[in-house]
């Protein structure tokens, strides 16, 4: 029968939220006026979209035109045309039908059959983002071989920019094999590291083989400044270029944008690139209402304040890549130990990112620095509301941190040495974890069997856990990461200078002997009280025998036995019995009275009663 709107609307709030107590932990966009005027075109696209078709096809032309008008002045490029897409790589896939329709005439009629004869090729930097080859020949329907992946210089200039020799000379020998050269991706801003591409030579390169050169990166948002650095200005002479001014801009749900030139619109429309459909132009809407709002100076102040926001960092401990949008920290290869450095420098970044979360740091892999800490405030600061307060919080964290870092990666291997001297200890070895590693303290008893073993262990350690946190030091102790191979074992935390290794690991040797003896008193004490009470037992069946066969079998019918007592009483001797857990049963003789009998019977019973508690 269907559902209110309050009862839907409450839906969608529920799973929005989701668990209350993680809602503070979680790191939302900040979303202001020019936020606000982007969704609202998502709700007006609806609306408009239901007008009558004449008025709808004259204003999504104006839509369209005004926005991509604005688009090509603000970053400087001329006579452009605009494809908007919610995938920021699918407009790269639109140009590469554009492209191949370009080359191969009769691609419209024959198909794929004529790429069989004369097969494209694709090329695109090793410092690309992933996959992102691999997307556009499945959705061209292209087999892998159609993608050259161009790798960066190795001898001479920047490690992340493509190697311009060495793709003349892939592009020679492809074209000699027959091949056909199609369209070249190189990056201003590698997604990694923001590095940009030496774009002016390359556009030579490509004119010189008729190829088509696109541009993609986070250093495209700097055209709109008014002082651009050279190897940014080149990208806009290149074919085609893709923009995110989402977060660029703290644009929640606006399109991304390619720009090309092409002067064949029939061309255009059989790759995608144009639509006769009006409804498809209102995806420029919500970007024609945000650009709008801001205008020309709030885009430019919006970037400006991301630029500013990299240069009031210090120059310690960072390594500086690309043009404006990125800021490296990243431990120094060959001062500390590479197995540790990854874990560690992933540690940082998640603590950076948890006490200091409008920073937007995160955590990148490069394959020449290793695992690094990346600040990149042209893609979160707009969205954050990064201010310079934040950046001063972050630095004085990255002031407290990486000393205790450096200094835990210093003690990893002594730390190592000390555990393996203790033959009591074991030392766990997981790259996952960011402290000075993990122990586990081994029972020196040979005679038990494994299950009894490996009981003893999850007990003795679990106990020296427990007494190593109760500890008044800085030091945390855990019982390992959550996805520990390793049981039954305890891990320490980060470390400061004054840490001595030595003590601390002769600190768990002791504590564990401790824990461990007083569970081999237990056992022994156990076994005592054990061994009593069965003992108890066996006396206590001996004397009931003795007091049958004193009393005789009369006395002990119910009826008759009070009679034949009153009648004649019995003067019977009763053994009184004690044990201590040292000494185990001890006999005393003498003893006359008739309440020893059931003092002794209540003694052992609550023995009794104690072991079986104990078990």
């Amino acid at each position: 029968s269907g559902q209110d709107v309050v009862s839907i609307l409450q839906l969608v709030q529920n799973l929005m939220h989701g668990d209350d107590d993680q809602q503070g932990q979680r790191r939302m966009q900040y979303v202001g006026e020019q936020g606000h005027m982007a969704l609202l075109g998502h709700s007006l696209a609806a609306y408009i979209s239901v007008l009558e078709r004449e008025r709808l096809r004259k204003l999504t032309t104006r839509i369209l035109s005004d926005t991509t008008l604005w688009l090509c002045r603000l970053f400087r490029y001329e006579n452009g045309s605009a494809y908007y897409h919610e995938d920021d790589r699918e407009g790269l896939v639109k140009v590469c039908r554009l492209v191949i329709n370009t080359h191969y005439e009769d691609y419209a009629t024959e198909g794929f059959t004529m790429l069989s004869s004369k097969h494209p090729v694709i090329y695109q930097s090793a410092a690309c983002r992933p996959g992102l080859g691999q997307h556009l020949c499945s959705q061209l329907a292209l087999p892998l071989s159609c993608l050259c992946i161009v790798p960066c210089n190795t001898m001479f200039g920047s490690l992340h920019q493509m190697d311009v020799a060495l793709l003349d000379k892939l592009i020679r020998d492809d074209r000699e094999s027959g091949k056909v050269p199609l369209l070249l991706i190189a990056n201003a801003g590698t997604p990694g590291a923001g590095h940009t591409d030496k774009l002016s030579r390359l556009k030579e390169l490509c004119v010189q083989y008729n190829m088509w050169l696109h541009v993609e990166g986070v250093n495209l948002a700097t055209l709109a400044l008014g002082q651009v650095s050279s190897a940014v200005t080149a990208a806009t002479k290149c074919d085609s270029m893709t923009l995110t001014p989402g977060p660029w801009l703290g644009l929640p749900a606006v399109p991304a944008v390619t720009l090309y030139r092409h002067e064949d619109p029939a061309l255009s429309l059989a790759a995608g690139l144009t639509s006769s459909q009006p409804v498809e132009k209102l995806r420029a809407l919500p970007l024609w209402l945000s650009l709008q709002y801001l205008g020309h100076d709030g885009i430019l102040q919006r970037i400006k304040h991301a630029s500013q926001l990299v240069s009031t960092l210090p120059t310690s401990f960072w390594i500086e890549r690309g043009y404006l949008g990125f800021r490296m920290w990243c431990l120094i290869p060959g001062s500390l130990p590479s197995p540790g450095a990854r874990c560690g420098t992933c540690w940082l970044g998640e603590q950076l990112a948890q006490q200091v979360p409008l920073s937007g740091v995160d955590v990148v892999e490069l394959e020449d620095e290793g695992t690094c800490v990346r600040f990149s405030p042209l893609m979160t600061a707009a969205a954050l509301g990064t201010q310079e307060n934040d950046v001063a919080a972050l630095v004085e964290k990255l002031g407290e941190m990486i000393p205790v870092l450096s200094c835990t990666l210093r003690y990893r291997q002594d730390f190592k040495d000390e555990v393996l001297q203790q033959a009591s200890l074991s030392y766990i070895e997981d790259l996952s974890w960011p402290g000075l590693g993990g122990v586990r303290y081994e029972p020196r008893a040979t005679d038990l069997d494994e299950d009894k073993r490996q009981h003893s262990v999850e007990k003795i350690n679990n106990d020296l856990l427990k007494k190593l946190m109760e500890l008044d030091t800085d030091l945390y102790f855990s019982g390992g990461p959550e996805f520990c191979e390793e049981k039954n074992c305890i891990f320490i935390g980060m470390a400061t200078e004054d840490l001595d290794v030595a003590e601390l690991v002769e600190t768990i040797v002791s504590i564990g002997r401790e824990i461990e003896e007083s569970g081999k008193l237990f056992e022994n004490m156990t076994e005592v009280v054990r061994r009593g009470i069965q003992e108890a037992e066996l006396q206590l069946q001996k004397a009931n025998e003795e007091k049958l066969m004193e009393e005789g079998v009369l006395r002990q019918i119910p009826l008759v036995g009070p009679v034949l007592n009153w009648f004649s009483p019995v003067q019977a001797s009763v053994k009184g019995r004690t044990f201590n857990l040292a000494e185990g049963i001890d006999v005393l003789k003498g003893i006359k009275c008739h309440k020893v009998a059931h003092s002794t019977t209540c003694c052992f019973g609550k023995l009794a009663s104690i072991y079986r508690m104990f078990l």
